[in-house]
């Protein structure tokens, strides 16, 4: 008989993962209700596992300087910033206008809004423009088709044992057999094979939210 060494989770045991998280104060209420007011939006923001775990490994490798690809209401970048020191730095990268607004306001009632820099722009405009090794953490959560171009360009800017969060990496699990017509999902199932068989990172894949992929650079 093959063990079984994973369970599913149902709402009430994913509340019981988030209370039982640490870093529950900072704005985290706040934003998640921003997100439910959203409606079917709501999927494109983490989970506060999630956010709990971004915090501890951002203070965990000590990491100064940070990039998030994809900020929507600004969950991710409240995650990163207030594991960061108090001069640490957080580039975030944007495209929509009004989320970047309101990510910024999130991030003010936070406290945390003088570490981050917010960029609205395609992201791969800003990231081609910063400096090569000067980060230690990169958070991915934006349009799939792009998550190729975003992780060579984090992988250039991180420093050795700098350590890259590739989000929704198992896409529903339909990443074992794409949908005809789902770019997004093919993009992201070629994407894994190629990470696993990167011999620049070491690699982790956990059945964390909709997938989640940890890259430390060697």
């Amino acid at each position: 008989m093959t063990v079984e060494r994973f369970i599913s989770l149902n709402p009430e045991l994913h509340d019981y993962l988030v209370e039982h998280s640490s870093f529950r104060d900072g704005g985290a209420a706040e934003v998640e209700q921003a997100a439910r007011d959203m409606g079917e939006l709501e999927e494109m923001q983490i989970g506060g596992d999630q956010a709990a775990l971004i915090t501890l490994l951002v203070r965990a490798i000590d990491a100064r300087r940070a990039l998030e690809i994809g900020t929507f209401l600004g969950y991710g970048a409240i995650s990163i910033a207030r594991g960061l020191p108090d001069d640490g730095k957080l580039t975030c990268c944007e495209l929509n206008e009004e989320y970047a607004e309101r990510a910024h306001q999130h991030l003010s009632h936070a406290g945390l809004a003088d570490r981050v820099e917010i960029r609205v722009g395609p992201a791969i405009e800003t990231l081609s423009g910063l400096d090569d090794g000067s980060f230690d953490f990169a958070f991915i959560d934006a349009d799939k088709v792009g998550y190729p171009d975003y992780y060579e360009q984090c992988l250039r800017l991180l420093r050795p044992n700098g350590l890259i969060m590739l989000d929704n990496t198992l896409r529903e699990g339909t990443v074992l057999d794409p949908p005809e017509g789902d770019e997004g999902t093919a993009t992201m199932a070629k994407l894994n094979d190629r990470i696993s068989a990167d011999d620049r990172v070491d690699v982790a894949m956990l059945g964390i939210a909709d997938g989640v992929t940890l890259a430390r650079k060697r």
